[in-house]
Order: structure tokens, then sequence, then C-alpha cells
């Protein structure tokens, strides 16, 4: 069956370098691609050890010639050199003014390559600190520490790191979705004397042949140049699961590449680079980007006490009546629940004024602090109640007067009557196991 895809790449190719001599770039590098696509896929079916590393040679110089050509329709090459009778460019580069290769412009196309791929990731450096303050991430205590020893100590502490006594070059974070993963990493931009690159498996991904590697390869040179610096991945199982025989070669070759930029990550050269991951799907990784990662943090769901703390900071300075001990009642209430679980709570119970005010029949005029008039919903029979609705202040031009009521237990106990925690027992049985096989308590 292998020998109909290199069948049909060889066909491919010719038609290809027919075009490319013609000066027809789009059209050869149309069928660049595809003959590409099919010597990728017939080496996964190629027994012949020197038949393979034969095609893998002519699948490099058909990716160089397309990734050319790709720079000279896109306007930042000219005069590309004519194609060999096998398809690949017989210069790259333009000859020196005496005629010799290597000289002239290689150099300058060097720069603008790493220029487009610089701007390609510009967007993944944070440059605005995210402002969430360690104290600002409830419980999860562990964690922080282990953050603060692979982060802050080497920045402000080098001396402490010298000889065999090495920082940590890969932390890795997984739990259940919403447990606080990435906003960890939030703290850690906040906290630390770095550069922070926030990184998804878009930024790195390209629909042309080898760029997703070179983009691989720029995020780490430009990690070094900038060191120190935090490489963040969110959700990386998605850039680095499992390989198999059915991903495709481009999938390959851009883990093949993070597990080479990984390993040399924090290598003599001085430069203080740290990779951090974040996964919810932890069995998905693959065993060598796992093995990376040198601490693995499981982060669980939080307990009462780093619950109510949630319910606290997400209710923040939003007037309310609750007292200390109605917070650790709300930690108490909602075993199993998530810090997403819990932000989702909280989000519904600050609209529960707004509700009682749309629903509102009656309202009564009252003084603010401010010594101002204001109105508020009430029973019809209360004092001073005036049979109106929302709408009525809005008709009137007095919207602004409209006062919510503040947030009581009460609130809190109709939002938690109809709320249900999003993870169950059985997924918790895989990070514990993983945790048991792999990882460690970040409690």
């Amino acid at each position: 069956m292998y020998s109909d895809f290199k069948g049909k790449a060889i066909e491919f190719v010719k038609v290809a370098v027919t075009e490319d001599e013609a000066g027809n770039y789009e059209k050869a590098l149309q069928n660049y691609k595809a003959a590409l696509e099919y010597f990728s896929t017939h080496l996964k079916y190629e027994k012949n050890p020197r038949s393979a590393e034969a095609i893998r040679a002519k699948f490099k110089e058909y990716l160089e010639r397309a990734e050319y050509l790709k720079t000279v329709i896109e306007g930042r090459q000219e005069n590309p050199p004519a194609a060999s009778a096998n398809g690949a460019a017989t210069a790259q580069r333009k000859k020196g003014p005496g005629g010799g290769g290597g000289g002239g412009d290689g150099g300058n196309d060097n720069d603008k390559d790493r220029e487009r791929l610089k701007g390609q990731l510009g967007g993944a450096i944070i440059t605005e600190k995210p402002n969430v303050k360690w104290d600002d991430v409830a419980g999860l205590e562990g964690a922080k520490e282990a953050l603060k020893e692979a982060v802050i100590l080497p920045v402000k502490f080098p001396q402490f790191f010298t000889g065999k006594r090495k920082p940590w070059s890969g932390i890795l974070m997984y739990g259940p979705p919403g447990t606080g993963k990435s906003y960890l990493a939030k703290a850690v931009a906040t906290e630390a004397d770095s550069t922070f690159f926030s990184i998804s498996s878009s930024d790195l991904v390209s629909k042309w042949l080898g760029e997703s590697e070179k983009l691989v390869s720029e995020l780490f040179k430009l990690a070094r140049e900038n060191a120190p610096s935090i490489i963040f991945i969110d959700e990386v199982d998605s850039l680095c699961s499992t390989r198999g025989d059915n991903e495709s070669e481009a999938a390959r070759r851009i883990k093949t590449q993070l597990m080479i930029e990984m390993q040399g990550v924090n290598s003599n050269d001085g430069a203080r680079v740290l990779m951090l991951g974040a996964t919810n799907l932890p069995y998905n990784l693959d065993q060598a980007i796992r093995r990376r990662f040198d601490k693995r943090i499981y982060i669980p769901l939080p307990e009462a006490h780093a619950r109510a703390g949630m319910f606290k900071i997400h209710l923040g300075d939003t007037p309310h009546n609750l007292s200390e001990a109605d917070f650790q009642v709300l930690g108490q209430r909602t075993e199993g629940f998530s810090g997403s679980d819990i932000n989702t709570v909280v989000k519904d119970v600050l609209m529960q004024p707004i509700r009682l005010l749309r629903d509102a029949t009656h309202f009564r005029k009252i003084k603010l602090p401010n010594g101002s008039d204001g109105y508020e919903p009430c029973a019809p029979l209360a004092p001073g109640a005036q049979e109106c609705t929302l709408q009525y202040f809005a008709d009137k031009g007095i919207a602004d007067q409209v006062v919510p009521p503040i947030i009581s237990m009460r609130d809190f106990d109709k939002v938690l009557d109809r709320a249900r925690p999003t993870v169950s027992t059985k997924d918790l049985e895989v990070f514990e196991r993983f945790t048991e096989e792999f990882g460690e308590e970040a409690s």
C-alpha cells in the first residue's frame, strides 16, 4: 500500500518542478506540499531503513524548497534560484560579488525570517502584569511554595544555586478543571521578576510545513535572550499528547523539537528559563515530555477553609451582611466544588439582587449615605411602599436612584440549592492514581 503513496508523491514532485521552473511559484508550492504529505504517509509504512533514510533526505530538500518559495510568494525574497531536476533548489541564497557561495543576502534573509517569527510570538509575551498576588490564590500552599522555590529564589538569590544545586527547570501542574492552575500561573507572572511567555497550541502550530518547529525554536531563543524567563503552556497535553501511529508527521516534529528544547532549557550558558505547564489530562501527555517536567504537582479540589476564602475573594467589595461564620458554613456546604464552581456560584448570587429588582412590584424612598434620595424594593405592606416596577424609574429618568439590596446568606441558600459540582468522584480517582504513579501532593 505504501508504494502508492510514494508514487503519488513523485507525481506531485514532477509537477512541482515543472511549475517551479516556469516561475509559477504558487502552483509549485501547492504541489510540493502535496508531495510532502504523501512522502510523510509513505514513511509510516516503509520498513527498509536505507530507503526510509533516502526518502527523508529528499523530504528535507523539498521542504526547504517549499519554505523558500513561500517567502518568495509573500514578497520577502526576490529572484529565486531555479529548481534543480530533482526538485530541490540549486542554491537557497544569492552568490557573493566574487561568485562564491555563502555570501550575499543569506544573513539578511535569516534576519528577516527571524523577525517574522518573533512577530508571530510577540503576543505571547506578557508585558502587563495580571495583578494576581500569592494571597489572591486561596489554599494551594504547597503549590505556591514549590513555585516560589522554582521562580523567586533563583532570581533573587542566585548564589544559593551553585555547583550541583540547580533550580527546577520544568514544573507540571495537573488536576481537575477549575482548580486554579492558570490562576497560579498569573500569580507567577505578577510576582516573578522575569519575562513571562503565555503560550497556547495555536501560537506554535502553523499550516506551513516546517514552520511550527521554527516557532518552537524561536520561542526558546527569545526566552534565553530575555532570561530570567518563564514559558507557561496551558493545556500542554494539546501540544504534547502521546505519540502514536495515527498522528501526523507535523505533530511529531513539533513534539520532537519541543523535547529537544526542553532537554537543554538550562544549559551552561547561564540563561535561566523555567518551563511551566498545566493540564487537566495528565495521562494524555507523552511520557518523554512528562519526564522533562522534573517536578509534577497535583492541584486538587480546594478544602473547606480554602473554599471559604474563595467566597470572600470572589465577593470582593460587593456590599453584603455575611459574617465570618457564614463564610465558614459556605465552605462546609460546597464539598467537591472547584474554584471555578465557586466563582460560578458567586456570579449567580451577585445576580440575585438584580432579579429581585426586576420582579419587584413595590418600592420605597430611602436616604442614601451621601444624603441624596434613593429607592429600594419592598413588600407591598411595608411603610412608604409605592406600587411601581423597575421600568417606572427608567421612564422617569431616575434609574440611577434605584439601590440594589445587599447580598445576604439567603441569596447563597437559593443558589446552592440548585448548584452542583462539575468534577465527579470518578474524575478524581484518575488524578489520584496519576499522583501515586508520577506526581506529588501540593499540600
